[in-house]
């Protein structure tokens, strides 16, 4: 009789046994699933982002190079003779030297389409050389100038010359002078400086970056200025002085919601509050400045307060033990510890701020504005929107140099990341 027994207990044991083994298949392919669907987010993750990078590379590098005709320029001493250097007609000196080149160009149509390989720019340009060497007048000298833009666009490839004449912006004619201008070596692709020292223009081959670039510094100084300090006084507070109780709490939850709000919300919270109601300059840094403050507040002060209470209690428990007060405690002890990650969360937050073009819209700051600003009140735009502004405008030459800005934008946010990165990593301590 006792066979049976224990032969029942043993096939129960092997049921048990092999429900278990097939418990453990199931779980073992559901994670192999889930470390594969892991994976394949990754690889789509990087796919998505190497197409992003390849496309705005792919349009934008090309805008660092600029098509370049160089002109046998004649000051004529005639044109100086009764005017100041200043006042002369540089833009005639120039066609006048593009003429000479092709002396069988004769009608006012061909003239124009002539005159038209060549950038309004180049008057500027030659205008300055003779304005730093007044011995120029009387002498005749090679000039490399800038060419129209759709010159350039077709040095670069980015015009198909195959395709009818109507489809085209430059003509058979222009076509053959440009040949020849190349033949003659009078044509070249060199670095575009213009890129980085010009602020906007309407002419393309003619438009920078730079006062975008100074806008956009001013408007981080004002907003650094005033976020950083204010946040990180507000979270030394909640975190160490501040009472619990029901007003903290409210206060800490409107921080939160802050920081989850619109940022087009802080936009007209700033047209409202610093434009209308104080009557600050409309489309200046200053303004700029503050609104991104409001901003960035929320970010500054979760980060500062999250990094306070990273530190552990027994340093705060052995500063108190030794005889610190509170403020000696907080001051000397545990804020040294948290600034890292203030830090980390404060470069977070200007770069977010940098990228930022909504609220900057709101107050002004999608003006065209050509001067490069010298100060907190002139008037200016920021790269955010300068690249906005590019896109939006039908000139094909445009397109590369919005996603030549695209590029030099990425390579600050990437910069600003990268340091609070390195921050984290040079400065944490694990406990």
């Amino acid at each position: 009789m006792p066979q049976p027994i224990v032969s029942s207990v043993g096939s129960a044991q092997s049921r048990t046994i092999d429900i278990v083994n097939r418990g453990l298949k199931r779980r073992y392919r559901a994670e192999r699933r889930f470390k594969l669907y892991g994976i394949t987010a990754i690889v789509l993750s990087l796919v998505f982002l190497a197409l992003l990078f390849t496309t705005i590379v792919g349009n934008g590098y090309s805008a660092f190079h600029q098509t370049e005709i160089k002109l046998d320029v004649y000051f004529d001493p005639a044109e100086f003779k009764d005017r100041l250097a200043a006042d002369a007609n540089y833009l005639a000196i120039v066609k006048d030297s593009l003429r000479e080149l092709f002396p069988d160009v004769s009608g006012r149509r061909d003239t124009r389409s002539l005159n038209g390989l060549v950038s309004t720019g180049a008057a500027f340009l030659v205008r300055d050389m003779l304005l730093k060497d007044r011995g120029l007048i009387g002498k005749r000298i090679p000039v490399w100038v800038p060419a129209d833009d759709d010159v350039d666009m077709l040095v670069k490839g980015h015009i198909d010359r195959r395709q009818p004449e109507s489809d085209r912006r430059l003509k058979d004619k222009q076509l053959a002078w440009i040949d020849q201008l190349t033949a003659d070596g009078r044509v070249r692709k060199a670095f575009n400086f213009s890129f980085f020292n010009n602020g906007d223009s309407r002419e393309p081959e003619l438009a920078g970056i730079l006062g975008a670039l100074m806008g956009s510094f001013y408007t981080l100084v004002v907003t650094l200025l005033l976020s950083f300090p204010t946040g990180v006084a507000a979270a030394v507070y909640l975190e160490e002085f501040a009472p619990k109780n029901r007003w903290t709490d409210l206060i800490e939850v409107n921080i939160n919601n802050l920081a989850a709000v619109p940022s087009i919300v802080f936009g007209l919270l700033g047209l409202a509050v610093f434009l209308n109601f104080f009557g600050l300059p409309r489309s200046a840094p200053l303004v700029g400045g503050l609104v991104l403050s409001l901003m960035t507040l929320p970010t500054i002060i979760i980060a500062s307060r999250a990094s306070l209470q990273s530190v552990p209690p027994s340093i705060r428990e052995a500063a108190l033990g030794v005889g610190a007060s509170k403020n000696q405690m907080v001051f000397h002890h545990v804020f040294p510890l948290a600034l890292p990650g203030m830090l980390t969360g404060t470069i977070i937050g200007m770069a977010r701020a940098l990228g930022e073009s909504a609220p900057l819209l709101m107050i002004g700051m999608v003006a065209f504005i050509v001067d490069i600003p010298g100060g907190l009140t002139d008037p200016s735009t920021v790269l955010p929107v300068q690249i906005y502004l590019w896109a939006d405008s039908p000139e094909r030459a445009f397109v590369e140099r919005t996603s030549a800005a695209t590029m030099v934008l990425l390579a600050f946010l990437i910069t600003m990341n990268a340091l609070a990165v390195v921050l984290r990593k040079r400065f944490e301590k694990r406990w």
